[in-house]
C-alpha cells in the first residue's frame, strides 16, 4: 500500500497495539492481501487503528456510503446501470449480442458510455430518471423470496454501530432504501433527508439519533440528482450542512469512487478542519479523482475485499473492544461471589473490607486513565460514551454495595459510608452546573445500589441513616447524600442529554429511567422479576422523596401548604421519582408507604419524624403532585 497508508499513525501507540493484536486473534478481521502483508510490519493497521479511534471517539465519525454497498444486494452500481443502459440503447438500434458494450458505445458514438449522459439522453425530466432507475432498486416477488435487493450484512453491521452508538451521522449518494431498512430492523428510526425541502422541518443533527443524507435522493422520490448537470453543485442549504459535518466529524468512505459527484467532492475538499481522521476503504486501486482527494483530505487507506467483510469486521471489532472494557463477566461475578461469602462470616470483615478498598482503588485508577473526572462542555455522544465508561468501571463496586446492603450488618454500613464519601469527594469539576452535577453519577449509582440491598431485606432504619448520612461537596458545606444523590441528581431530568439514550423518545425521568435499566442489568438475578426490582427501586425513590421532603418542610408547614394558604399552590414540588408518572406501581407504593406492617416499621426508623399524622399528609401531598405531573 502506498501513500499516507504506510506512514505510522499519532496515537496511543500502546494501546492501539494491544488492541491490534486482539482483533487479528479474536476477530479474524478479513483484510485485502495487501494489508495482510502491512500487518507482517512493525506497525499498526489502518483498519485496526480505525476501529479503536471509532471505539474511542463514539459518535465522532459520519460514513460516506456509495453504491458499492449494496453490490451485495444484487442492487447494480452506476457503472452497471450505465452498461445495461448502453445495450437498450443498442437493442433500439437492432444492435444485440455484443460482448464488449463499452467498446460498441466508444464506436458508435466517439466517447466512452456515460451514465449521466445515457439518462440524459434517454429522459428529460427527473420523474423520467426516476421511473428508469425504478425497475433496477425496487425487489421483486422473486427478489423477496431469494433474498436479493434486501439489506446485505455491510447494511446490518452499520446499523448496529448506530444502534451501539458509535456512528450517527451517514451520508449515501445511494437512491435504495436499504440503510434505512436495515436500521429500523435495528430497532433505529432515522431522520432521513433525501432532498433540501426535507432539511427545514428536520431534527437538529445534534439532536437526532441518526442522521441519514441522501445527497442524490431517494428512487421513490421525483427530486433525484443523476446527470452531470445536477450533480456539479447543491443547493445553499445543503452545502452548509455538508460543511458542518466534514468539519464536525472523522469520515469512512466506502462504496464510493468520487468520480461522478462534483459537488460531494468539493465539499469534502473544502472542508477547513482536520481535527479528526478520514479513513478510506477502497477495492482495489482508487481512481486519480479518488486519489487526489485521498491525498488532500490526508485519508488513510483501507485496502478491502468488499463492504460486506470491512464493515463486519469492524462492527465485531467494536464489540470486542467493548468486551474488553468492561468488567470481564467471570471476574466480577467471582468479586461479587467473593464479597457474598465473606458476608456470611463475620470473621471474614477484614477480607472484606480489603477486597472493598482494592476495587475502590481499581475504580478510581481506570477513571483517571479514561479521563472520567473532566467535565465540560461535550456534545450528547460524549456525553453518552463518558456515562457507558463510568458505568464499565464502576459495576463491580456497585454490585458490591448492594450485597452489603442486602446481607450485611453494622459494619458494612460504615464501610459502604466510607465508600460514598470516597466516591462525592470528586477532584474535578464541571464548568456547568450540569457537569458538576453529572461528576457524582458514581456515587449516585453506589448510593442506589446500596439502598436497594437495606430496602430488600426491610433494613429502613439503616436506610433512613444512609439517607442522611453526610458526604463531601467541593467548596461547599458537606450535606445529606439525599441531597446531594438524590435531589440534586434529580434535576438531571430536565437536561435533553440524558433522552440520548432513547431517543428519539422524549421520557420525563430519563435520568431515572436510565439508571434503573444499569441497575437492573447488574442486579436483576437478586430478585424474583423485573416487576418485583422495579416496585423495590421506586420504592428506594418514593422514600428518598420523604427524607428529602421532611429535610426542607415540618408537619406544620406542609399542612399549610395542603390548605392552600401559600401563594405557590396546594402541594410542596418535590423530588419523587418515577412513581409521580409511572400509574401502574403508584397505588401500590403509596399503600405500602402509609399502610400495614411496612408503614409502621417506616415510622419505628425515623421517617417523617415518626409521627404517622406526618406520613399521611406526605402521601396526601404526593397524590396532588402525581396529578400535577400528569
Amino acid at each position: 500500500m502506498k501513500g499516507t497508508a504506510d506512514q505510522p499513525l499519532r496515537l496511543a501507540g500502546s494501546k492501539i497495539a494491544i488492541c491490534g493484536v486482539l482483533m487479528l486473534h479474536l476477530c479474524n478481521w478479513r483484510l485485502a492481501p495487501t494489508d495482510r502483508k502491512i500487518c507482517g510490519r512493525k506497525m499498526i493497521d489502518p483498519a485496526h487503528a480505525l476501529a479503536f479511534s471509532v471505539f474511542e471517539n463514539r459518535g465522532v465519525y459520519a460514513l460516506l456510503l456509495g453504491s458499492g454497498l449494496s453490490r451485495a444486494a444484487q442492487i447494480p452500481t452506476g457503472w452497471d446501470i450505465t452498461m445495461d443502459l448502453t445495450r437498450r440503447v443498442a437493442a433500439l438500434e437492432g444492435v444485440t449480442g455484443e460482448t464488449d458494450w463499452e467498446a460498441w458505445h466508444q464506436s458508435r458514438f466517439g466517447e466512452p458510455p456515460s451514465y449521466s449522459k445515457l439518462l440524459d439522453r434517454l429522459s428529460s425530466t427527473a420523474a423520467e430518471r426516476r421511473s428508469i432507475l425504478h425497475s433496477y432498486i425496487e425487489p421483486s416477488a422473486e427478489d423477496l423470496e431469494s433474498g436479493a435487493r434486501q439489506p446485505t450484512k455491510a447494511h446490518h453491521a452499520i446499523a448496529r454501530m448506530v444502534r451501539d452508538g458509535y456512528i450517527r451521522v451517514l451520508i449515501t449518494t445511494n437512491f435504495d432504501r436499504l440503510i434505512e431498512n436495515a436500521l429500523r430492523e435495528a430497532g433505529v428510526e432515522p431522520t432521513v433527508i433525501k432532498s433540501e425541502d426535507d432539511l427545514a422541518g428536520a431534527i437538529p443533527l445534534a439532536h437526532a439519533r441518526c442522521f441519514v443524507l441522501k445527497v442524490h435522493g431517494d428512487y421513490l422520490d421525483t427530486r433525484l440528482l443523476n446527470t452531470d448537470s445536477e450533480l456539479d453543485q447543491y443547493g445553499e442549504t445543503q452545502n452548509r450542512l455538508l460543511d458542518r459535518i466534514f468539519d464536525e466529524h472523522g469520515l469512512i468512505v466506502c462504496g464510493w469512487s468520487g468520480d461522478w459527484d462534483a459537488a460531494l467532492r468539493g465539499a469534502i475538499a473544502r472542508a477547513p478542519s482536520r481535527r479528526y481522521p478520514v479513513y478510506w476503504a477502497s477495492r482495489g486501486v482508487p481512481s486519480a479523482i479518488a486519489q487526489d482527494l485521498i491525498n488532500n483530505r490526508r485519508a488513510q487507506l483501507i485496502a478491502i475485499e468488499d463492504a460486506d467483510s470491512f464493515f463486519f469486521g469492524l462492527q465485531q471489532s467494536l464489540e470486542t473492544l467493548e468486551t474488553a472494557a468492561r468488567p470481564n463477566p467471570l471476574t466480577a461475578d467471582l468479586l461479587v461471589g467473593t464479597a457474598k461469602r465473606f458476608l456470611a462470616k463475620n470473621e471474614c470483615r477484614i477480607q472484606l473490607a480489603d477486597l472493598v478498598i482494592a476495587e475502590v482503588a481499581r475504580a478510581r485508577r481506570l477513571s483517571d486513565e479514561r479521563g472520567l473526572a473532566t467535565g465540560g462542555h461535550y456534545t450528547n455522544e460524549e456525553f453518552v460514551n463518558w456515562v457507558s465508561i463510568c458505568e464499565n468501571v464502576h459495576e463491580v463496586l456497585c454490585r458490591i454495595g448492594y450485597a452489603m446492603g442486602r446481607w450485611g450488618s453494622e459494619n458494612e454500613f460504615n464501610l459502604a459510608r466510607d465508600v460514598l464519601r470516597t466516591l462525592s469527594r470528586v477532584v474535578g469539576r464541571g464548568r456547568t452546573v450540569f457537569w458538576s452535577e453529572l461528576m457524582t453519577y458514581p456515587a449516585s449509582l453506589f448510593f442506589t445500589a446500596f439502598a436497594l440491598g437495606l430496602t430488600k431485606s426491610r433494613q429502613f432504619g439503616s436506610l433512613h441513616k444512609w439517607f442522611h448520612a453526610y458526604v463531601p461537596r467541593e467548596s461547599r458545606n458537606e450535606r445529606e447524600a439525599l441531597v446531594v444523590l438524590f435531589g440534586e441528581m434529580w434535576s438531571q431530568n430536565s437536561s435533553d442529554q440524558w433522552n440520548s439514550f432513547f431517543s428519539p423518545q422524549k421520557r420525563r425521568t430519563p435520568y431515572n429511567d436510565h439508571i434503573i435499566e444499569i441497575l437492573k442489568s447488574w442486579l436483576s438475578l437478586d430478585f424474583l422479576d423485573d416487576n418485583e426490582f422495579e416496585i423495590n427501586f421506586e420504592f428506594v425513590e418514593l422514600l428518598a422523596g420523604v427524607a428529602d421532603l421532611c429535610l426542607h418542610h415540618g408537619k406544620g408547614d406542609l399542612s399549610l401548604y395542603l390548605s392552600n394558604q401559600f401563594s405557590g399552590g396546594n402541594c410542596v414540588r418535590s423530588a419523587i421519582g418515577r412513581v409521580g408518572w409511572h400509574s401502574a406501581n403508584q397505588e401500590i407504593l403509596l399503600d405500602r408507604l402509609t399502610e400495614g406492617e411496612t408503614a409502621s416499621m417506616l415510622l419505628v426508623a425515623g421517617f417523617a419524624d415518626g409521627d404517622r399524622e406526618f406520613l399521611d399528609l406526605i402521601r396526601t401531598n404526593f397524590m396532588r403532585l402525581i396529578q400535577l405531573l400528569r
